[in-house]
């Protein structure tokens, strides 16, 4: 598929999830970054926010197989992955498979399992395999998680290990809407208290996992330039070297990030990478990678804010 064709399906993906998803329009693009990136995408924003909706609204108009779990504080990761079942008919252990087994995984308020059935997903969003009893079995190439969290300050919450965060291609935050866009909101689900059907929208399905791999062979197949490799390299290193950063951004996020940027060009009909692209996800890509010092927590500083200054200190190529 080539780049006009692959910019054009974006653009019917946003309109279809228009119809259902009001604002958010930002969030939508990150989204299909991750998509086209083969990345993992972590929601982060207060309940009531549309994050599961949106989800379900994304997945529906990709025509992949989806499921959705809720991640609840008795949830255990054989109700994630599965189970090997004993047949007295066969005499033999039969595996029941857990939701895991899918192309469209949406882990609702992932942060209210205890981390036992968190890092049960770890090995299935890093090699897109689960191993039970000792075998192996691969999950679909198009295996994609987008898990929603509220914020860590609110009650009944788990903070996420830095492993399982690090699986996450991108962490997103989900904002509250301006006034226009709740008042437009209300307009079109003020008539209902339970979450819309997405199928009484009659949304069309925009791609496939066929096409899916096509487009992302196309994007894995943009040019970055050498001076774009060192751009996102200094900027990754950067954040090793400051003063309010206990831990920074791994080799993995490098090349998370370069792969990140190659998937925004090509939503922006580009066969090369910009300056731009990498400002725009440098902090989608690193803000749940750097850890702040004490100190720094105590001065007020957060991570978008220390990013936020590396990345202006950064020289960009021109």
């Amino acid at each position: 598929m080539v780049l006009t064709e692959l910019h054009a399906a974006a653009d019917r993906l946003r309109a279809e999830i228009g119809r259902v998803v009001i604002g958010h329009e930002s969030v939508i693009d990150l989204l299909l970054v991750a998509l086209l990136a083969e990345g993992h995408v972590l929601l982060e924003g207060s309940p009531g926010t549309a994050k599961t909706l949106l989800a379900r609204t994304f997945a529906a108009c990709l025509g992949l197989d989806f499921k959705r779990v809720q991640f609840t504080p008795d949830l255990l990761p054989s109700d994630l992955l599965g189970t090997n079942l004993f047949d007295f008919q066969t005499s033999q252990f039969t595996l029941t498979k857990g939701p895991i087994f899918t192309d469209f995984l949406l882990a609702d308020e992932i942060n209210r399992t205890p981390p036992k059935t968190q890092a049960a997903l770890l090995e299935a969003m890093q090699e897109r395999v689960v191993t039970l009893d000792g075998t192996s079995h691969t999950l679909s190439d198009g295996f994609m998680v987008v898990a929603t969290q509220n914020p860590i300050e609110h009650e009944g919450t788990y903070p996420l290990p830095e492993a399982q965060l690090d699986r996450f291609l991108l962490k997103i935050e989900v904002p509250f809407p301006d006034r226009d866009t709740e008042r437009s909101i209300v307009a079109l689900h003020g008539n209902r208290t339970a979450m819309p059907e997405i199928d009484t929208f009659g949304l069309d399905k925009v791609a496939d996992l066929p096409s899916l791999r096509i487009m992302r062979a196309a994007v894995q197949n943009l040019r970055l330039a050498d001076e774009m490799i060192d751009y996102i390299v200094d900027l990754v290193r950067a954040t090793r070297d400051h003063a309010a950063v206990l831990h920074g951004g791994s080799p993995r996020a490098a090349t998370m990030l370069a792969s990140a940027t190659r998937a925004r060009a090509a939503l922006e009909g580009r066969d090369y990478v910009i300056p731009d692209d990498v400002k725009a996800l440098y902090l989608p890509v690193l803000r749940h990678r750097v850890i702040l010092g004490a100190t720094a927590e105590v001065e007020g500083l957060s991570a978008d804010g220390v990013l936020g200054d590396i990345l202006a200190a950064t020289p960009a190529p021109r």
